[in-house]
């Protein structure tokens, strides 16, 4: 790894920017099936933390946020809805280069979960329809028994390209501000390049925050 792939010297005032970048370069590249693939952790009600894979499906390094959507009644739904504060961690291997952030969570405005869900193929929109994500279920035959039964519904075939399928309540996206993250490089002999910062957000707004200055430290590998 030559000299300028590591992280700058000084370190920006803002992670952001940078952030944005590597996401970029890891959806360009296309270097893995699902560049934007990352590990959500959240904590349930008893305190036991979970964490599962969800896309990520934009960087907003202006506000400072990141977005994914999901079912709101899932496990990592109802935790997020309980207990909004997550953890999230981003890995490229090619790229060697990871991100992790840590912040707050809020659910999307209708608008904007309504913009990627339409986007969206017509199966997954049934099929946001049909699960009952999280839920027990008695067997595959009856998973496809409900997807049947949402298409005919709606009056579109599940293999159908376009159709009108609208985005049941349940489903949407949500918004994490960011709060901390760290960035990290692959280095031989494991002497990685890593730098963290942190800055204090409040509520400004339903689905908005104010942010303090970054404040950033170099840490050891």
């Amino acid at each position: 790894m030559a000299q300028n792939d590591f992280l700058p010297e000084p370190l920006p005032a803002s992670p952001l920017p940078l952030f944005a970048q590597w996401f970029s370069d890891a959806r360009a590249r296309a270097t893995q099936p699902n560049p934007d693939a990352m590990v959500l952790a959240t904590v349930g009600p008893n305190l036991a933390p979970s964490a599962r894979v969800v896309l990520c499906k934009r960087v907003e390094d202006q506000a400072g946020y990141i977005v994914f959507f999901t079912n709101y009644q899932s496990r990592k739904g109802r935790e997020l809805t309980e207990h909004s504060r997550a953890a999230a961690v981003m890995h490229w291997d090619v790229l060697q280069r990871q991100v992790r952030i840590e912040g707050t969570v809020v659910r999307s405005p209708a608008e904007e979960s309504d913009a990627y869900f339409a986007s969206r193929a017509v199966l997954s929109r049934v099929g946001a329809w049909a699960s009952d994500q999280s839920q027990p279920l008695g067997s595959r035959a009856e998973l496809a028994t409900k997807v049947e039964a949402a298409a005919r519904r709606f009056g579109v075939a599940p293999n159908a390209q376009d159709g009108q399928v609208p985005r049941p309540p349940h489903w949407g996206g949500f918004r994490l501000w960011i709060e901390s993250i760290e960035l990290w490089v692959e280095a031989p002999g494991r002497v990685h390049d890593r730098a963290v910062w942190n800055r204090s957000i409040s509520r400004s707004g339903e689905y908005t925050f104010s942010a303090g200055d970054w404040k950033s430290t170099r840490l050891n590998p």
